[in-house]
């Protein structure tokens, strides 16, 4: 569509019923104005509210409100000031700072385009005025940010090709080039049309770079190095797009820019009611619901407040199986320097705590329902690893329940976490030249999955004990099949909570067979 001062407009149309919350998001995160449509003869609805809401949390700079139909009331001036009075006091709530409102009426053309003879109490813009009198916000203290697109190369040339997203660079600048935070000088600026001496924000430009430090697309340059710091703890306002709830605790896989690192989400602060804006407390999110979160990233990475640039401060969450996008995620601010904490170094290590110990430290992780056998055949390896003089140990589900795990029920959430804990406990004692016996359900593979992916390759068995659940029920030796049955345990693994069975475990056992024979198969492949 073409506005009559040459302008582009393209239009991004959202419903405005609550199924439809994730398309009114992915328009909003791209649009420079929001229109809202109000009738004259509704007044402010749900949907209204909803879109004024989702506008305020993906940063819209310019909110229209046009309160449509204002022939079919009479062109009465008391509807549309009482219209606006309740639209007021929404974005005043939201703090949206720009919002002009006006009255119209599209079947007749009234302040469409023209200016209205039938409400001359109305001296404000047209709607096409007020869009056309938008002006991308400027900052005029903000420094340069530009992520790399491509690497230019031709006979005796080397730049680094992009978009200056914020900001600008000019020749005789330093930059530093994230995450390496390697330092350069642009020695010169490359465009189409020739060199030039400094580029404003949006041009694309190619920087020569002195020295030719090495980096690579998706890397991020900055002019201040201070402008960008990792972290590895971020805030953030997260959509969730997956019919699936969240899981917390779960590794899920962010992706901004070309980045992507595994992630959990920590904590969930509370969800936002998208009608009416209210914080609401929760612990997980639903379809199209709004929440703020904690986020926990397995490496740095470098990005920026959303509020402060849509374009370093976006990301999104994928299932890391499916591989479906399940969330899309608005930074709000870092939670801490990444830098302030750091892996410490020390002289002795783990090779040299093996060594020491004449084994090679590994993870045997046994999974399977409850009943199956896994505590009996870690209790039985144990055994034999320790008088064969190998240094072993057992972490069983039910004991560190005791102690370590005592918060944690058995809701999806629950034993996702508690299995986050266990892997990471393990993987100290394999660091200390340990061999450690997980005997855990772990019902879920992605959960297993990330368990495994904190080791090196090689250090992690999944084992999977495979008993029928009927006999599992018929063994009991905990009662709690009967405890499910009665109703006293609702998540109960293999009754009212789904186990997924491995895909492609290292070891798969019988748990009907001997204790004696699936801990001599063990032992084939863990020495």
């Amino acid at each position: 569509m073409s506005l009559l001062d040459g302008k582009r407009l393209i239009i991004g149309d959202a419903p405005g019923h609550e199924q439809y919350t994730r398309n009114m998001v992915v328009a909003a995160s791209r649009a420079d104005i929001g229109l809202v449509l109000v009738d004259a003869m509704k007044g402010v609805r749900t949907q209204s509210l909803r879109h004024l809401t989702i506008c305020s949390l993906m940063g819209v700079s310019r909110i229209i409100v046009a309160i449509n139909k204002l022939d079919a009331v009479g062109y009465s001036q008391d509807v549309f000031n009482e219209i606006s009075a309740e639209i007021t006091k929404a974005t005043e709530r939201l703090e949206l700072a720009d919002v002009q409102i006006i009255p119209l009426s599209a079947l007749a053309g009234d302040n469409v385009v023209y200016p209205s003879t039938n409400m001359p109490w109305y001296t404000g813009q047209t709607l096409q005025g007020a869009i056309q009198s938008w002006q991308k916000p400027v900052d005029a203290d903000a420094t340069g940010l530009m992520r790399i697109q491509m690497i230019a190369r031709a006979e005796n040339f080397r730049g680094v090709s992009g978009t200056v997203r914020r900001g600008s660079f000019a020749k005789g600048d330093e930059i530093t080039i994230f995450p390496s935070n390697k330092k350069a000088t642009i020695s010169s600026i490359v465009t189409f049309d020739g060199e030039i001496d400094k580029a404003e924000t949006d041009s694309a430009v190619t920087l020569v770079l002195t020295p030719e430090v090495d980096a690579t697309r998706g890397d991020i340059i900055a002019k201040s190095a201070e402008d960008l710091i990792p972290s590895d703890r971020l805030a953030a306002h997260l959509v969730w797009l997956n019919e699936d709830s969240l899981i917390h605790s779960r590794s899920y896989l962010m992706i901004s820019g070309a980045t992507t690192t595994p992630a959990i989400i920590t904590k969930i602060r509370h969800k936002v009611d998208v009608n009416t804006g209210e914080h609401i407390s929760t612990d997980t999110l639903a379809m199209n619901e709004i929440g703020d979160v904690e986020v926990a990233t397995d490496i740095p990475v470098v990005m920026r407040p959303y509020s402060d640039s849509r374009e370093f401060g976006n990301f999104i969450l994928v299932d890391r199986l499916t591989l479906k996008t399940v969330g899309a995620g608005m930074v709000r601010h870092s939670l801490r320097r990444a830098s302030n904490v750091t892996h410490q170094d020390y002289e002795v290590d783990k090779a040299q705590r093996s060594a020491q110990k004449a084994q090679k430290a590994r993870v045997v992780w046994l999974t399977g329902l409850s009943g199956s056998g896994k505590s009996s055949i870690a209790n039985a390896l144990e055994q034999r690893l320790f008088a064969s003089g190998a240094h072993a140990y057992v972490l069983d589900g039910d004991n560190l329940r005791l102690g370590l795990n005592m918060d944690l029920g058995f809701t999806t959430e629950d034993r996702a976490e508690n299995v986050r804990r266990t892997s990471e406990v393990a993987k100290l004692m394999v660091d200390a030249g340990l061999i450690v016996i997980s005997a855990l359900v772990s019902p879920f593979e992605v959960d297993r999955q990330r368990a495994k992916g904190i080791f090196e390759d090689g250090e992690f068995l999944e084992i999977f004990v495979d008993t029928p659940v009927d006999i599992c029920r018929t063994r009991d030796p905990k009662g709690l099949y009967k405890k499910s049955a009665a109703g006293e345990i609702p998540n109960f693994t293999g009754v009212g909570q789904n186990y997924e069975a491995p895909s492609a475990p290292d070891l798969h056992l019988d748990g009907t067979a001997p204790i004696d024979e699936n801990v001599e198969r063990i032992l084939k492949i863990l020495l």
